[in-house]
């Protein structure tokens, strides 16, 4: 057993942040849940406080979820996990990799400069924009910057009246701001999750759609499935990742009629479509990665 002091940042009483304490635990004797709503920083000593315990004094942290929603205030609580870095305490992911993944501008952004494939998309505040390039998709998917398992997003087609559109364009900019459109790809059924642990890959599994939903998240009621992945994609996965420096991640991969297209690196990686698909245990993986990195194992 390791006498390596980590903490997991994540949700208290979630099944991922949970079972990813639980190994720590069992390695190392230590366990230690962080929710960050309950963090303060103190910014003349630059301690970062979770209750009495001194998070500057631990030999990691491994950060699994930083809130339930992605939002700007997200960004602020990856700030403050920044300030452990000063101290020498190793983090899992590094906050400034994750950062770039929380807004879904900069992270697609950092994917188009490296060339990876992409659904054609469209960036801008402006509605009769936003409504030429809805005409040029023919179908397209507005999403928010900040959001995660689809939440939030809308189907636009050139199709539907203008005025419904302007309306909906309208109510989307009062409440996420800028238009980030995307043209609207088919399925097929199902897209895949892609698994990297320390920039090696992992596993592929595939998220099959529920009924009529037009995505195949999980929380839209896809399923889990193994799924065996060329070396070819495995390399676009590989692509997509290396463009952040993570220490776990997930990505996600549609196979279209024109080719395989990256829709999002993901900021912390999911460890459920890892077991229920492909019978990996990510998340102990995970836990032997960080204590190997420790100098631990």
């Amino acid at each position: 057993m390791s006498n390596k002091r980590i903490a997991v940042i994540g949700t208290p009483g979630k099944w991922s942040t949970e079972v990813l304490a639980d190994h720590v635990e069992r390695y190392t004797g230590f366990r230690c849940v962080v929710d960050m709503s309950e963090v303060m920083l103190e910014l003349d000593t630059g301690r970062l406080l979770y209750h009495d315990l001194v998070l500057n004094e631990l030999d990691g942290v491994i950060i699994k979820k930083i809130s339930e929603t992605y939002s700007p205030a997200a960004d602020d609580r990856i700030r403050m996990l920044a300030t452990l870095e000063a101290d020498g305490v190793r983090c899992f992911s590094r906050p400034e990799q994750v950062g770039r993944l929380i807004n879904r501008l900069e992270g697609t952004s950092a994917l188009a400069r490296s060339n990876v494939s992409l659904p054609a998309t469209r960036v801008t505040e402006n509605i009769d924009a936003a409504l030429e390039v809805i005409e040029q998709f023919g179908k397209a998917i507005l999403k928010p910057l900040y959001s995660t398992k689809a939440r939030g997003m809308l189907v636009l087609e050139a199709g539907d009246a203008r005025e419904i559109n302007v309306r909906k364009l309208r109510e989307f900019r009062e409440e996420h701001g800028l238009f980030y459109l995307q043209k609207f790809v088919y399925l097929g059924g199902q897209d895949l999750g892609m698994v990297f642990l320390g920039g090696e890959y992992l596993c592929t599994y595939a998220r099959i759609g529920a009924g009529d939903a037009w995505n195949t998240t999980i929380h839209s009621g896809g399923k889990y499935q193994s799924y065996d992945a060329t070396p070819e994609l495995i390399e676009l996965g590989r692509r997509a990742q290396s463009c952040f420096d993570l220490s776990f991640t997930t990505v996600d991969i549609a196979l279209t009629d024109e080719g395989p297209v990256v829709f999002e690196v993901s900021a912390f990686g999911g460890f459920s479509g890892a077991l229920k698909g492909c019978g990996i245990d990510a998340a102990e993986k995970l836990c032997e990665h960080v204590l190997a990195e420790l100098g631990a194992f």
